[in-house]
């Protein structure tokens, strides 16, 4: 399959490299990058010469969430649109998360809002050390509702509550603190750290892996139809407040929201 939106390469050792590939939107999530990614996770997990894949990004940025483009559809789409679009994205997410290979972020910089989802679907991240995160819906008078289930499994709910509603950009010392991310490394080592996660697996049986994550995920919080479904519902409640209307009028017109105090 031939993608625009990501780009995916396997080496001879069987180590997949999944890329957001649209650095000059800062692998924002588009409509059309989403679908590629879910036909990728299914190509991936169908491949039986593919034992780990790497999740990252081209250019300074890993992913600043929803795509400008995508966003400005649904502030004029109707309740069933956005319910749809969301649907796709949690799709692509689940996709992600039980993908039945080992799935590592090399997180090269700034995940914000789906980015931290996206990081939050991998098993292991591997992050630079000047990358900057944040749970930033809030701002636009949003939720972080479709991410919230791989958030909230990744961080538990105390850590979660620190950053989940705040809107506040942390750093990576910070982001491993809240166990999105488990190691930190400067440019010059990033993928000597990465390297160093892939190894092991290249010496573990393939299907023992994949039973084991599943066992992992059994066993981990429940992340089921009707736990999306509700996070559905809720983000699509809260495109329907003023708080929203004004918080995405505010942010196309280049101007703070009317809540701003300082």
């Amino acid at each position: 399959m031939t993608f625009q939106t990501i780009a995916l390469d396997t080496d001879a050792r069987g180590v997949a490299t999944l890329t957001l590939d649209r650095p000059d939107k800062h692998n924002s999530l588009s409509a059309a990058m989403i679908d590629e990614l879910t036909a990728a996770a299914t190509q991936l997990a169908s491949d039986d010469a593919v034992r780990v894949v790497v999740l990252t990004g081209a250019g300074e940025s890993f992913c600043a969430g929803g795509d400008l483009g995508w966003m400005r559809e649904q502030f004029h789409a109707d309740r069933e649109t956005r319910m749809a679009e969301a649907r796709k994205l949690a799709s692509m997410l689940k996709s992600l998360n039980e993908l039945p290979k080992p799935l590592i972020g090399r997180v090269q910089g700034q995940a914000f809002g789906g980015g931290i989802g996206m990081m939050s679907v991998c098993d292991t991240v591997i992050a630079l050390d000047s990358a900057k995160f944040g749970l930033t819906e809030v701002r636009l008078g949003l939720i972080p509702a479709t991410i919230s289930p791989y958030v909230l499994a990744r961080m538990g709910e105390g850590k979660a509550r620190r950053v989940f509603m705040s809107a506040r950009v942390f750093g990576a010392d910070e982001a491993r603190d809240l166990d999105l991310v488990a190691k930190v490394a400067p440019e010059t080592e990033l993928d000597e750290a990465v390297e160093k996660e892939i190894r092991p697996y290249l010496s573990a049986a393939p299907a023992a892996v994949a039973a084991s994550k599943a066992l992992a995920r059994a066993l981990g919080p429940t992340i089921s139809a009707d736990v999306i479904e509700d996070t559905i519902r809720r983000l699509a409640d809260t495109w329907e407040t003023p708080e929203a209307n004004e918080g995405i009028a505010a942010f196309f017109e280049k101007r703070k929201p009317n809540w701003v105090s300082a």
